[in-house]
């Protein structure tokens, strides 16, 4: 399967919340959430080297329409959720189609 839709989201935690909300993202991957499916091809949950709020998140999935059907799951709307209790704020999504690259976690 290949991507053939992804996007970089920035949030900003709450002061004293980024480390939460890290481990909470890395939940997704969990078995039942969203980033557990076939669909999901890429996950990566990075914190910034320079101001410790910032917290990078970079998803790539088999189609828009699979990520919209996933992220519209309970499970998924859950972690949401919880994710906006510890966010002070987000730039606007960057969506884009992947060409190519590599990625060895």
């Amino acid at each position: 399967m290949t991507v053939g839709y992804g996007f970089n989201a920035v949030l900003t935690a709450k002061p004293g919340k980024a480390d939460q909300l890290v481990d909470l993202l890395l939940t997704g991957l969990d078995e039942g959430n969203p980033g557990s499916s076939e669909h999901c091809l890429v996950y990566l949950v990075c914190r910034s080297a320079s101001n410790p709020d910032l917290v990078h998140v970079t998803e790539g999935w088999s189609t828009e329409a699979d990520h919209h059907r996933i992220f519209a799951t309970e499970p998924a709307q859950a972690i949401v959720a919880r994710v906006q209790g510890l966010v002070a704020g987000s730039e606007p999504y960057t969506d884009y189609v992947p060409v190519g690259g590599k990625a060895h976690l």
